[in-house]
């Protein structure tokens, strides 16, 4: 891949070079003259398009001089000559006054993707690599290098209850959708102190972002939701509760086998609006026992929805590549991330979020 860098830097030249000898080939021997001319002034487009200001202009005043020169050979009088001179000029300054607008444009992106990564960093800081007797590993990639902002979103937290933790998806894109991830982060981290349940913690939070929907406008329910999977284990790791509100379950791994957690009643994502219908307070918490050495795998509709080139889903538990014992959150982080890469090629169509917490075995760190 660094061999094929420096032969790429050069097509630009290469092509402004053969733009610029086939209009001279033309010019001298095509049986109609002057048939070289739209090839000549075609040299400096492609340089102003592809290369720096200087290289640009530098072409422009190599295609001026050989179109002059090749007017004198030809002995074409000083009007023509002047007006070919003049065409080849006037498309030389329009292709260097393309360059600027393109470097221009290409700051402003640049800037503006530093803003949104600074944005999004705010926002979803990495969660730290410990938390009471876990450890700690999460990742995300975004379905485009241009596009970093998006809804995905995790959390994890020590509280009086033990260790809790989200990870969750907001519908939508863009700015909005990071106010959203704002809300229900920023609810999460306040609620989880004090909210004896995981039930009544995700209550909290379908009331923070219905607050926060209410503020913004009248928004169709349909559209505007989040879903989320609110997980807490035990201040001695023994245990682990499940929350699901419409995400994709999480999966248990331990012992070289992954286990998907699929919730006992299915509940709404936060944000419908249709709390009423289904009382959070009325589902019960699904609960696992969760081993020295186990992990809980968290995942968003990145990871799920990723579809190979004959449109097949990914499933972490059929893919064959997980089927193995992980020493640490951060080794499954990476081996999800990359297995899910294979499955698509590296056509991600959604951003991609994972969280993995690893029990610790009880000697550590004693």
């Amino acid at each position: 891949m660094n061999g094929l860098q420096p032969t790429l830097a050069k097509v630009p030249w290469i092509l402004a070079a053969l733009a610029l000898l086939a209009g001279v080939l033309l010019n001298l021997f095509a049986p109609e003259p002057y048939m070289g001319l739209p090839l000549l002034a075609a040299a400096p487009l492609v340089a102003g398009a592809t290369l720096t200001f200087r290289s640009a202009l530098a072409v422009v005043c190599v295609t001026c001089v050989v179109s002059v020169a090749l007017d004198i050979e030809r002995g074409r009088p000083a009007t023509p000559l002047l007006v070919d001179l003049a065409v080849v000029g006037l498309i030389g300054v329009l292709a260097l006054g393309v360059n600027r607008l393109i470097v221009r444009q290409g700051r402003d992106l640049a800037l503006a993707r530093d803003v949104a990564e600074a944005v999004q960093r705010a926002v979803l800081p990495d969660p730290p690599k410990e938390a009471g007797p876990l450890a700690v590993a999460a990742g995300y990639t975004a379905a485009q290098a241009e596009a970093r902002i998006g809804g995905d979103f995790y959390a994890v937290q020590e509280t009086p209850f033990g260790v809790r933790m989200i990870i969750g998806d907001v519908r939508g894109k863009g700015i909005k959708a990071v106010a959203a991830v704002s809300v229900a982060l920023g609810a999460f981290r306040q609620e989880a102190q004090y909210a004896a349940t995981l039930n009544s913690l995700g209550q909290r939070l379908d009331e923070a972002l219905a607050r926060a929907a209410a503020r913004s406008g009248p928004v169709i329910s349909s559209e505007g939701f989040t879903t989320a999977v609110l997980a807490e284990v035990s201040a001695d790791g023994e245990m682990l509760s499940l929350v699901n509100r419409g995400h994709p379950p999480p999966y248990l791994v331990h012992g070289g086998q992954l286990v998907r957690l699929d919730p006992t009643i299915p509940q709404l994502p936060l944000g419908v609006g249709l709390g009423d219908l289904a009382p959070a307070a009325s589902v019960p918490v699904d609960g696992v026992r969760l081993p020295p050495g186990a992990s809980l795998l968290l995942i968003t509709d990145g990871v799920t929805e990723a579809r190979d080139k004959r449109g097949a889903f990914y499933d972490p538990v059929c893919s064959g590549r997980l089927g193995r014992r992980f020493t640490d959150p951060e080794a499954l982080v990476e081996a999800v991330t990359k297995d899910v890469g294979r499955w698509t090629e590296g056509d991600h169509e959604d951003d991609m979020a994972i969280l993995a917490v690893t029990r610790r075995h009880p000697h550590h760190g004693a």
